[in-house]
């Protein structure tokens, strides 16, 4: 059996480059077409749930296990009270410089006793670095009521660093990432992070998530994916390219300012499970209430013994008997 030559091996790993780009970009533009075909429905069915009281708070009690593990009971006190209204967009869809991968997550709330905002909306930019590639985010700044910040303080603090972090930008001519951490925001935030207890941190700090890696401007982005391209085009036409050079052996670790490591996955799990199937969720609860009603011994029942504590799912969608206009207590979600 001929033995396998390492510049063989080297060839063969370039191509397989080639071809993993071209799959990626195909991936793109079949979220682009995507986006074309389903965007008329939402909006169709957008106008539809208006006439269903607590329709998001419904899909959200039947959210998948990998999304109710990051809610804490006073975070569905939040989505039960005054949760309204949930929007997806792909805000660079038309943009040559942007991505179609890059999506927006709008929650809009009525009066609560946590926070002032009616509208809490956050955006992921899908950027490249030289040997990554993945989702960024702003921290949004909630502005939370007296002695009722959810998160410890975190979001306030991710908030500052990212002001902060924007400043020494325009003024470090490059070398913002090397002076970053000598930042005062940074070290509170990294502090703050250290002595907080990740098993209780309340799903709106991940309104402060920024990237499971580091912020990517769109300047680093763009330069990036120029530099990826110039050297896919070298591949193709058969030149020699030469490995790059790993220079982040000292970087920093910023994950030690990362409020909420896993805000990736869960805006991925929102955007692209729980949005475009919300009906299916829907009709998860629906169902739930249905079979709990079913159990019920109705001879049992006295016709005149009605409770404000008992929900009847159907009475919130307009069917049955006449409900309170609270939603119902969470039901267990079908196999």
């Amino acid at each position: 059996m001929a033995e396998t030559r390492p510049e063989e091996v080297l060839v063969n790993f370039e191509e397989l480059r080639v071809l993993e780009a071209e799959f990626d970009d195909a991936e793109v533009e079949l979220v682009r077409k995507s986006e074309a075909l389903y965007r008329p429905l939402w909006e169709k069915r957008a106008e539809l749930i208006k006439k269903i009281p607590h329709f998001w708070t419904l899909v959200f009690e039947q959210a998948p296990p990998e999304f109710d593990n990051f809610v804490q009971p006073s975070d569905s006190k939040v989505f039960v009270d005054c949760l309204k209204s949930l929007d997806v967009s792909r805000f660079e869809i038309d943009d040559p410089k942007g991505s179609p991968r890059s999506f927006s997550i709008k929650f809009g709330f009525g009066d609560n006793e946590y926070f002032e905002n009616k509208v809490l909306e956050k955006k992921f930019w899908f950027r490249k670095s030289k040997d990554w590639d993945g989702h960024v985010s702003e921290p949004v700044k909630i502005n939370w009521k007296k002695g009722k910040d959810l998160t410890g303080g975190l979001t306030d603090a991710a908030y500052e660093l990212a002001q902060a972090r924007r400043k020494l930008a325009k003024t470090a001519n490059g070398s913002a990432k090397s002076k970053e951490t000598n930042l005062p925001e940074y070290k509170a935030l990294a502090k703050k992070i250290e002595e907080s207890t990740e098993a209780s941190v309340s799903f709106f700090a991940w309104f402060g998530f920024v990237s499971s890696y580091r912020w990517i401007s769109a300047e680093e982005s763009e330069e990036a994916s120029r530099a990826r391209a110039e050297r896919l085009e070298k591949i193709k036409r058969g030149e020699k390219v030469e490995e790059e050079e790993d220079d982040d052996e000292d970087e920093p670790d910023y994950q030690e300012t990362e409020v909420f490591p896993q805000g990736d996955e869960v805006a991925t799990l929102i955007a692209e499970e729980m949005w475009p199937s919300a009906l299916k969720y829907f009709k998860y609860s629906h169902e739930a209430d249905d079979d709990d009603l079913s159990e019920l011994d109705v001879e049992d029942m006295d016709e005149d013994d009605s409770s404000d504590d008992e929900i009847d799912i159907r009475g919130l969608v307009g069917k049955g008997r006449k409900s309170s206009d609270s939603p119902p207590p969470k039901k267990q979600r079908k196999a």
